[in-house]
């Protein structure tokens, strides 16, 4: 069971109101303790898939008021340990039992977990960078234990999913900054690749390479399925690190295959890579996309989630006639 502790202080009168509210919902455990200025600290532990009703309950209330502040924290274990309790089964004459709440953590937890993963820093530009010297070295020398190498490293990841969720929410801050950061990654293994392209010159004949020249089915399925998988590893709090080697997968030797055959001067092959690396963008991201809103991802409040239905809608519209202007010129290339 995965738990979380939420902590928030509050006015004494406040925090016996949350007791009656929380009685609705269930918590492992409610605890008041008094602080030396009258106030109380409101402790909630509960489980995982919990959290985000309580959240929004506690966000509405009291998290608008001035100095009041939720904090969610996660929880390693407890002792004694937290068991589930045990379903009972309803009698036909009794109502139906509520609707079970999703299998994930919480939409705040969410946002704040790939928040920082879209954040274009040194860090995250040194990756791109070491990632592409590996990759480019095992597509060079036909070593498919050195591109997996590169491709843990997995620094287009959190970008990706940022992107995704950002138009699931309507989210256009984060939009922008998952955009520009996806783009200065891009850039960068794009720009290195080509260098080393003209200093290496390649052969296109190279079995890695030439695998990634054009667009085949099985590089669609596996891109939808690294998308899907990404934001499921988010939405589930569950270590993203090895999904990320699948999302890399689609996405950084097909763009270092560009690179290093553009840089090597074989142009319409190269155009056979980006292809690729375009339809596996745009299949992890409208993967993301319905993975978030199959998880039950929304906003919080009623406006928010109007707002975010259009624009999911349309960034969904957008995704799709890019991927089909996109198939439609890969499919006259390869007639003509």
């Amino acid at each position: 069971m995965v738990l979380r502790l939420i902590e928030m202080v509050l006015p004494e009168q406040d925090g016996t109101e949350i007791r009656a509210l929380l009685q609705e919902h269930k918590t492992l455990e409610y605890r008041q303790i008094r602080l030396p200025d009258g106030d109380v600290l409101v402790r909630i532990l509960l489980d995982a898939e919990q959290s985000e009703a309580v959240l929004d309950l506690l966000g509405e209330r009291y998290a608008g008021k001035e100095g009041n502040r939720v904090v969610i924290l996660a929880v390693e274990a407890t002792l004694p340990r937290a068991e589930p309790e045990p379903e009972p089964e309803p009698e036909p004459e009794q109502p139906a039992p509520q609707e079970k709440p999703p299998e994930r953590i919480s939409r705040e937890e969410l946002y704040e977990d790939i928040k920082d993963a879209a954040q274009c820093s040194r860090v995250y530009l040194t990756m791109v960078v070491l990632s592409t010297i590996v990759a480019a070295v095992g597509l060079y020398y036909n070593s498919v234990a050195i591109i997996i190498g590169a491709m843990v490293i997995a620094p287009l990841l959190g970008p990706n999913m940022a992107l995704a969720l950002a138009t699931t929410l309507g989210d256009l801050t984060l939009l922008r900054r998952a955009f520009l950061t996806a783009l200065a990654g891009i850039a960068v293994a794009m720009v290195l690749s080509m260098i080393i392209g003209v200093l290496l010159q390649v052969d296109p004949a190279i079995p890695e390479i030439a695998s990634r020249d054009g667009v085949g089915l099985g590089d669609l399925v596996v891109a939808l399925a690294s998308g899907a998988a990404g934001a499921l590893a988010f939405t589930t709090g569950v270590s993203a690190i090895l999904i990320g080697v699948m999302v890399a997968v689609a996405l950084l030797p097909p763009l270092v295959a560009f690179g290093l055959l553009l840089g090597s001067g074989h142009a319409a092959l190269a155009m056979g890579a980006l292809s690729l690396f375009l339809m596996n963008l745009i299949c992890v991201n409208l993967a993301g996309v319905t993975t978030f809103l199959v998880q039950g991802i929304r906003p919080a409040t009623w406006w928010e989630k109007d707002r975010a239905s259009k624009a999911t809608r349309i960034a969904i519209a957008l995704w799709l006639v890019v991927l089909a202007a996109l198939g439609g010129m890969i499919l006259l290339l390869h007639k003509n």
